[in-house]
């Protein structure tokens, strides 16, 4: 069977590491933990791995805005390396912190096709307090019947799903309502926030306010992929708050299938 590497970008304030490493181990994928210098000192080549993962965490103590210092590095020493990894049609996954990463490096929404402009960020939540809890995630309806949501990542999973969320900046804000109306027409939502019957939310099931109830978006390829909540805690049925009154299938977690689909998809395509 084909060796997937996974690599997992770590720096200092990154914790959760370790558990996106071992989502990745449990779904078939071959991960190895790598701090940032490793890749900017060309110690290790990121063209050797399929996957690329940015965990959660606080990097740098989130120091200037969440993500903000790691993102800058991604942007202004590695840009060309991870602009030929995902020429090379490899996947890249955001968590949380990640996401922040992610949007502010220019990677994610990507509209413009060329990795420069910030078009969208992750603020301060509305509630103005860290958010620790539990939320539904809906699968996006796509608005324009002609686009089609195409996230490698979300490939056969449940309308609704519940995960649980960790973040004091949250909130995503796209640029300017073109870019929203872009990011809706083209399919690029892939997660809203929802309450249990995957209706609209108000808070505390939106926990931090985000615009059209957005908690997670893809690239026009599919293959980028970042989200706030976190699916590398809930990869056992064990891990849901209820789980002893709701029988999860196989014994996993919702949020295990995405690390599933992302090997499987790199193990057949790359």
């Amino acid at each position: 069977m084909k060796k997937i590497r996974v690599i997992v970008l770590r720096t200092a304030g990154t914790n959760c590491d370790q558990e996106t490493a071992f989502a990745f181990g449990l779904a078939g994928g071959s991960p190895e933990l790598v701090h940032i210098n490793e890749l900017t000192s060309r110690r290790r080549q990121l063209g050797d791995y399929h996957i690329l993962a940015i965990p959660g965490g606080f990097t740098y103590g989130d120091d200037i805005a969440s993500g903000k210092i790691l993102a800058n590095e991604l942007k202004f020493k590695i840009k060309g390396d991870i602009e030929r990894f995902i020429d090379d049609g490899k996947l890249v996954i955001g968590i949380c912190n990640g996401f922040q990463i992610l949007v502010k490096a220019g990677f994610l929404p990507n509209l413009s096709g060329r990795f420069e402009a910030q078009e969208a960020t992750l603020t301060l939540n509305d509630s103005g307090r860290f958010e620790d809890r539990w939320v539904y995630l809906r699968k996006s309806k796509i608005l324009n019947p002609k686009s089609k949501n195409s996230c490698v990542w979300t490939y056969g999973m449940p309308e609704v799903i519940y995960l649980p969320v960790a973040h004091g900046e949250g909130k995503f804000v796209p640029r300017d309502k073109e870019t929203l109306k872009r990011l809706e027409s083209r399919g690029l939502v892939v997660f809203r926030y929802c309450d249990e019957n995957g209706a609209g939310p108000a808070y505390p099931m939106n926990p931090n306010g985000s615009v059209n109830d957005i908690a997670g978006i893809c690239d026009p390829s599919g293959r980028i992929f970042a989200l706030m909540p976190h699916p590398e805690r809930h990869i056992f049925r064990t891990q849901h708050p209820r789980w002893t009154r709701h029988q999860g299938h196989e014994g996993l977690g919702d949020g295990f299938s995405i690390f599933r689909n992302g090997v499987e998809y790199a193990r057949k395509r790359l």
